[in-house]
């Protein structure tokens, strides 16, 4: 397979990863808010719940996906493997730019 083909997948495989990551965490926070934390509050309490849990769902996936990716970063050669999804690479530093027409 190309580089691009390479680099499709591998974000589309990433994309469906983070989406599951984030349900999961959704799934296992309102689990332990519905048995544990609901049932001491109030109905006003409870009602903050829900979007609380979400926000903190979307929090932890995050932290959960990036040390995935880096640990993913580790273990493989990215630039053999994979290409820039956009632009052509990295830009040189300042100095080493050729000047610009003016």
């Amino acid at each position: 397979m190309s580089k691009k083909t390479n680099t499709l997948l591998f974000i589309l495989g990433a994309t469906a990863f983070n989406i599951l990551v984030t349900a999961g965490c959704f799934i296992a926070l309102l689990l332990l808010y519905t048995y544990i934390v609901a049932p001491r509050l109030s109905r006003e309490g409870q009602a903050w719940g829900f979007p609380l849990i979400f926000i903190a769902a979307v929090i932890l996936s995050f932290f959960i996906y990036r040390k995935t990716l880096k640990f993913f970063m580790k273990k493989i050669q990215v630039e053999q493997h994979f290409e820039a999804p956009f632009g052509g690479g990295k830009t040189p530093p300042p100095e080493d730019r050729p000047p610009e027409d003016q």
